[in-house]
Formats: C-alpha cells, structure tokens, sequence
C-alpha cells in the first residue's frame, strides 16, 4: 500500500462510513439549500405574517453567508478532486457555527429549533470517523450552549405564545424527519453500491486465486514434461517415415512448442505475438475430427499477443467438446476487426447451456465428465486483463454463441 507524503492528506474515499467524503460533502449541500429555504421562508413568515420585531439584518446576514458558502461548495464538488474528512468536518463547523447565530438570534434555546443541534451529529456518526464525530458533538454543545447563554429573547404576541412555539416544534419534527429519511435513503444506496463491489471483488479473488495455483501446477508439469517429451522425439526420428510416425512427430513437436510457451509470460523477451491463423492451424491438427466453419476476414499480417491465442484455443475446444457430446462435429466461427477492436463469435451444436447466470467462482466447476472447469475461467481473466469483454447467449436451433471482443494491438 502505498504510503502519502508527511505533506499531503489523503483523500477520503473509504471512510467509516459507506459514504465517500466527497458524497457526504455533495449530501450536506443538498441539505444546506434546504436550510437555506427553510430558514429564508421561516424568517419572512415571522416578519410579515406575524409581525415578531426579529432583528432581520442579523439573521439575513446569517442566509447570506451560508448561501455564499453553499455556492462555493458546489463549485468545489464539480472539480474531480477527492475531499479529506478534515475537509468535511470543516462544512460540519460552518454550519453549526451558522445555526448557532440563527437560534442565537431568534430566541435560544427557546427557539422550537434549538434541538437541529442533533442533526449534525447524526450525519457524522453515519459518514465520518468517531474522532470527527466526537468532535462534531463538542461543537454541537459548544454551539447550543452559547444560543443558551448569548441568545436574545423572542418578542411576545398578541395570542398565545404557546402555542406558536408547538407549532415550530411540530415544523422541527417534520424537518428533521425529512432531512433524516433523505440521508439515511442516500446511505442505504451507498452501502448496497459498496457491498455489490465488495462481492464482485472478492468473487474475482477467488478465481485469481484458483487461476495462481493452476499457473503454479502447469509450470511443474511442464518441466516435468519437458524431458519425456524430449525422449519421445529422439525415438520418433529413429522410426520408419511413415504418415501415422509424421504424424506423431508434428503432435509431439506440437507439444514441446507449447511446453515451452509456458514460460514465456515469466520472460517477456521471449514472449512473442502470435498469428490467429496459425492458432487455427495449430487447433484443427489436434481436432481433426471437427469442422471448422470459418467467416470474417482480418488485417493481413495481424499479430496479436498470445493471451489471445490461449482465449481462441480454450473456446475453440469448449465448443469442440459441446458438439461431439450431441453427436455433432462442427464448429463456426467468425472473426472481424472493427477499428481498434477485434471480434469473435464462436458457435457450438451441443444441447445448450443453464440458463442461470455465471459466477465466476464455479467457473472451475465443469459440466463435462472429463473437463478441468478452466476453460471459462480462464477466457475470462484474459479478457479482463485485456480490457475486452465476453458474453453467452443460447444459439438459435440449439446450441451457445459465445461472443468476445478484445482491443487490437496499437
């Protein structure tokens, strides 16, 4: 893990919380044009409608300042840069500190409004840390004791002025329950969206796993194979030329090519692109009991690494397999490169496949009496690795279609 400079903070992208500093910023000034209307409607409402002698140029200069705040804050969300819980705990302070003024000035704490002191903290013991959520509390306190100690009395009604104050009680209600039910919808969501993340993620570790100890287990057979191979062709070359001999001697050359392949991915020097063409070459001498119908054309001399040419072969014998199981020896496939993308789409006459989905951790799981379960598998961390994609779907008279794209070398 990469360790950041004594310098520099580092961006709050996985706090306590399912919210990103940058969502909980984004959320807050939401909440804040609420307030702003709120309290831009409340003191109005006060003013003209009931006539309470409110000092209006200390409370407007309080909207003022948050409005001014506010719009700097969404002129700051719209950058791409990532927001630090310090950050955020600062846009906590500003707004206790501009609800302090405003219950401050319109009543204390005996402003129907006071207990909004809360919501702040809820807010923070949902996003931030404890530390900033404990820190939130102490200004929360700090705030609503100095509205009790520094705040200036409503003036009296002609009526009753109980039961105003039940009806700005009833107003926090509301408001609260409002503000309450928005965070904590926009929380859920974000925690189903992490929880999905985490699940893909530790499904793709479990079949990067599996993929690492079949990696391990072929290096050793291959060097295990290397020299019984070897022996193989010494006898070969002593036999009679005859067609079954040739033929051995190509399959068994065949396979001391593709031992040594094994070892190209440690050594880049040795790893060289390969021809699609010669792939298929390559694939019908080891099935040559399958047809292979073949369409779509490619740029002369395309070459590409041979991750792909392992994708082609392992899909190529996954539908080979799905037809001799139906009693049918055929396989179609087409190939096209469309601008910097090359297309594949290979069709199998087995009986079909599970409509359910895929997931990736019994990819290892094959349905085949002798298969190893790697062939999905593995199609899929090279096209991942790739930044290519794979999708099946049931062919039309029976059957799959297994599509696939990867990026074509620049």
């Amino acid at each position: 893990m990469p360790r950041h400079p004594p310098s520099t903070r580092p961006p709050l992208t996985t706090p306590s919380g399912p919210l990103g500093g940058k969502d909980f910023i984004v959320t807050l000034c939401g909440l804040r044009w609420v307030a702003i209307a709120g309290q831009s409607l409340t003191i109005l409402l006060s003013t003209a409608w009931l006539g309470m002698a409110l000092p209006t140029v200390a409370l407007w200069s309080g909207v003022g300042a948050l409005t001014a705040f506010n719009l700097y804050v969404q002129a700051r969300t719209r950058r791409p840069v990532a927001a630090t819980a310090g950050e955020a705990f600062l846009h906590v302070t500003i707004d206790i500190a501009v609800l302090a003024w405003m219950v401050g000035w319109s009543g204390g704490i005996a402003n129907p409004f006071g207990s909004l002191f809360i919501l702040p903290i809820a807010l923070t013991a949902l996003a931030l840390p404890l530390r900033w959520t404990l820190a939130t509390t102490a200004l929360c306190l700090a705030g609503y004791a100095a509205a009790g100690v520094f705040g200036r009395p409503l003036p009296h009604l002609h009526g009753s002025d109980f039961d105003l104050h039940l009806w700005g009680m009833a107003t926090n209600f509301v408001v609260s329950v409002a503000v309450v039910l928005f965070f904590s919808t926009r929380l859920v969501a974000a925690r189903d969206r992490r929880e999905r993340e985490l699940a893909a993620l530790r499904e793709r570790f479990a079949r990067n796993e599996g993929i690492l100890a079949l990696a391990t287990h072929a290096a050793s057979v291959a060097h295990e194979l290397n020299t019984p191979l070897g022996t193989l062709t010494l006898l070969l070359d002593d036999m009679e030329d005859t067609e079954d001999v040739i033929t051995l001697r190509t399959l068994v050359g065949l396979c001391r090519e593709r031992v040594r392949e094994l070892a190209g991915p440690a050594d880049p020097e040795r790893a060289a692109d390969v021809d699609l063409d010669v792939v298929l070459d390559r694939w019908r001498l080891v099935r040559p009991t399958m047809e292979l119908h073949r369409s779509g054309t490619l740029p002369p001399g395309l070459r590409m690494e041979p991750a792909v040419g392992h994708l082609l072969l392992a899909l190529l014998n996954n539908a080979a397999d799905a037809g001799e199981r139906n009693g049918r020896h055929q396989v179609d496939l087409r190939l096209e490169a469309s601008g910097d993308t090359l297309h594949g789409e290979i069709r199998d006459y087995g009986q079909g496949f599970d409509t359910q989905p895929l997931f990736l951790p019994a990819l290892f799981r094959s349905s085949k009496p002798d298969g190893l379960g790697v062939g999905l598998a593995l199609s899929h961390a090279t096209l991942e690795r790739l930044g290519g994609e794979l999708g099946i779907e049931a062919a039309h008279g029976g059957g799959a279609r297994v599509r696939f794209r990867v990026p074509l070398p620049a």
